[in-house]
């Protein structure tokens, strides 16, 4: 960052299955964030969400921060990063503590965040993230705030997001290949959350579906917290390969026509409008009608949206969301999907788009920035709060040496203190 010591410089890279997006936000004097910089290059190296080749990946990762420095004019050394794909799980949980000084205290938070999150995950899983819902003080439900109230047992009910260990260390990997740091991994449905949703939304109930190249990232909100997460592994590289399939097409020609001509509604396109489709080979291009192309894309969104609802009623939330549905990310933007939507999902659907920050507004007004928004948005919170958000289980991974060494004893103490 370009100066790091003031923190008024925030980075979000947002590592996608189609595209690495870098964000540079800066942070004004009224603590809102203008956009400074963005770079995108698209990427070649995960699948799914989940790295599959380090070389390609750190090269996009490299090209899209050149560009955002170039842009900003400022030097990146750290960002907030996107993690993503189909190993996340989530669970909601609850921890128990008494309250020491009968008055509750940031400590008092952080010990009940941490009984919360001792749950028994796999050995090959790791909390991601502590996201607290609300707490309960001697039976007082409800509390959101419970900083400096006074009581003698404090409740919290969190939700615990993992991710698996060696999906997070080969991002990590890549990253720092680039010779960035790290400043905290995020889930990339809860990002986008931060840049889409509103705060009615939340409290009214929503269910977010970020739809990218790999991954359709789902996320519910009722009463103002995160209630479940979901990936489901099927996205716009399967309606790409569709194309490609059903129009014997080479897969960029056919990532092409989709961005341009295709419909995921057949009545929407009109019959008489005809495209040229490239053949494989050095045989002539051919024409089609949209009509035969809506035909091809159509049952693949439908599908989409089905497992989407599929996976709404496994969770038990469907009848809780009156605010519908938000789509975002780069699929939801064609022609006819949210009208789809509403026809499978019996409930309103909008386009969510980002909001929140200044700068740049036409170029990051769109779907497709929704994460790397998020990214900014998460990290300017977290700035803020000068705390972790996701309770103490991240901090420690990425604390350099010297900090972890210097005051062992007054850690000792500290935890002495904190458990005796």
């Amino acid at each position: 960052m370009a100066n790091v010591q003031s923190g008024k410089m925030i980075v979000g890279l947002d590592i996608g299955t189609s595209k690495v997006v870098a964000l540079v936000g800066e942070v004004a004097d009224d603590g809102t964030l203008e956009i400074v910089g963005i770079g995108t290059h698209p990427s070649r190296g995960l699948k799914k969400g989940v790295v599959v080749n380090i070389e390609s990946t750190v090269q996009s990762i490299q090209r899209a921060i050149e560009e955002a420095q170039l842009m900003a004019g400022c030097r990146i050394h750290s960002a907030f990063v996107g993690v993503a794909g189909n190993h996340i799980r989530s669970l909601n949980s609850h921890g128990i503590v008494a309250i020491r000084d009968r008055e509750v205290s940031s400590a008092d938070l952080e010990r009940v965040l941490d009984a919360a999150q001792a749950v028994a995950i796999p050995a090959d899983q790791r909390v991601l993230h502590t996201l607290p819902q609300d707490y309960v003080i001697d039976n007082q439900e409800g509390v959101r705030e419970p900083l400096g109230m006074s009581g003698v047992r404090l409740e919290a009910k969190v939700h615990v997001v993992t991710c698996a260990v060696n999906a997070a260390q080969n991002i990590e990997k890549c990253v720092r290949r680039c010779g960035l740091e790290i400043d905290d991994i995020i889930l990339e449905q809860l990002a986008s959350a931060y840049s889409v949703l509103t705060d009615d939304e939340k409290e009214l109930g929503v269910c977010l579906v970020d739809i990218g190249g790999g991954t359709t990232d789902i996320a519910i909100f009722t009463e103002g917290a995160i209630r479940h997460t979901a990936v489901i592994p099927i996205a716009g590289d399967q309606v790409t390969n569709d194309i490609a399939m059903a129009l014997r097409t080479p897969t960029q020609y056919a990532e092409e026509i989709k961005i341009r001509y295709a419909c995921a509604l057949a009545k929407l396109a009109g019959a008489g409008e005809t495209i040229k489709v490239p053949s494989v080979g050095d045989r002539p291009p051919r024409e089609l009608s949209r009509q035969a192309l809506a035909e091809v894309v159509e049952p693949r969104y439908d599908e989409l949206f089905t497992l989407i609802q599929a996976e709404l009623r496994r969770s038990g939330y469907e009848d809780l969301i009156p605010a519908g549905i938000v789509l975002t990310g780069g699929t939801s933007k064609m022609e006819g999907a949210v009208e789809l939507a509403e026809e499978i999902f019996h409930m309103p659907v909008r386009l969510g788009v980002p909001h929140g920050v200044k700068g740049l507004g036409d170029v990051v007004r769109n779907p497709i920035y929704s994460t790397g928004v998020g990214l900014l948005l998460y990290g300017l919170q977290k700035q803020t709060d000068g705390i972790s958000l996701s309770g103490p289980s991240n901090r420690d991974s990425y604390r350099s040496d010297d900090e972890a060494k210097a005051p062992l004893f007054e850690r000792l103490q500290a935890w002495v203190k904190g458990n005796f």
